[in-house]
């Protein structure tokens, strides 16, 4: 019997601490969102479109902002993220500007840029036409017509570019989308403007009706954060390209089944 058997010790576990190890410190986060670790948790502003829905089984946050906020999260190493849902996007805006918001996730447009800072694109979209069954309708240049009724959602990025373009065609408006894809619906407005993904998922509601093939514009999307937070700002700029250049955000896309979306790779 050995030594150790006979004085009833079963093992000895010795451990090796580097030396020095002891003494060290904590690493420091970076300044820049030095804040956001002291809050422990993200807080993201969003509003339903094709980057924001919750599941329809669970109810639990889904999409393309929920997996770059994980993503962001994670590289800050914070314990959360919290998802503040509002019905339009000037209302995320406003969070922004409050500071309730840390991040907002929405199409980059000239006007909103007046209001918040926006990061490098993450992905590219396009803005597109969804018409009913029957519909003599065949390219987004013909539904800028005289007579011709354009649902559009109120306060939208795909509505200002709509607008900027169009000579002869009415907007007809509704605040969000499900009342406004209504007046497609029920006669009302003779197409519905908006983003090429969520009139996809809306053409399913309505048989016979048609996204048309092409675009009145290919647009942006980036993470809105208040101005002048410049560090925040270059912080969530440096994530995202990693992003880009590992695939994980390629990733998110195809798991999410979003078409006609793409990642915009770094300059």
């Amino acid at each position: 019997m050995s030594t150790l058997k006979s004085l009833g010790i079963g093992a000895i576990l010795l451990v090796v601490v580097p030396t020095g190890a002891l003494s060290q410190t904590p690493q420091r986060p970076d300044p820049r969102i030095a804040d956001l670790v002291e809050a422990g948790k993200l807080r993201i502003g969003v509003f339903p479109s094709f980057q924001y829905s919750k599941d329809a089984v669970t109810g639990q946050p889904r999409g393309l902002a929920i997996e770059i906020a994980n993503g962001l999260s994670s590289r800050m190493g914070l314990g959360e993220v919290v998802t503040l849902e509002y019905p339009t996007p000037p209302q995320v805006i406003a969070c922004v500007r409050t500071g309730d918001c840390h991040a907002g996730f929405m199409l980059i447009d000239p006007a909103r840029a007046t209001e918040v800072d926006f990061t490098p694109a993450f992905v590219r979209s396009d803005f597109t036409y969804l018409v009913p069954s029957g519909s003599p309708i065949r390219s987004a240049a013909e539904v800028d017509r005289a007579g011709i009724r354009i649902a559009a959602v109120r306060g939208h990025a795909s509505t200002a570019a709509l607008l900027r373009i169009i000579k002869q065609a009415q907007p007809v408006y509704a605040d969000t989308y499900d009342p406004t894809f209504e007046l497609l619906r029920s006669g009302n407005a003779d197409a519905f403007a908006s983003i090429r993904e969520m009139l996809v998922q809306y053409s399913a509601q309505l048989p016979g009706s048609r996204v048309l093939e092409d675009s009145y514009q290919v647009n942006l999307a980036g993470i809105a954060v208040l101005k002048e937070n410049k560090g925040r700002l270059a912080y969530f700029g440096e994530v995202l390209d990693d992003m880009k250049r590992s695939g994980s955000l390629k990733r998110a896309i195809d798991k999410l089944g979003l078409r006609g979306v793409d990642a915009v790779m770094p300059q």
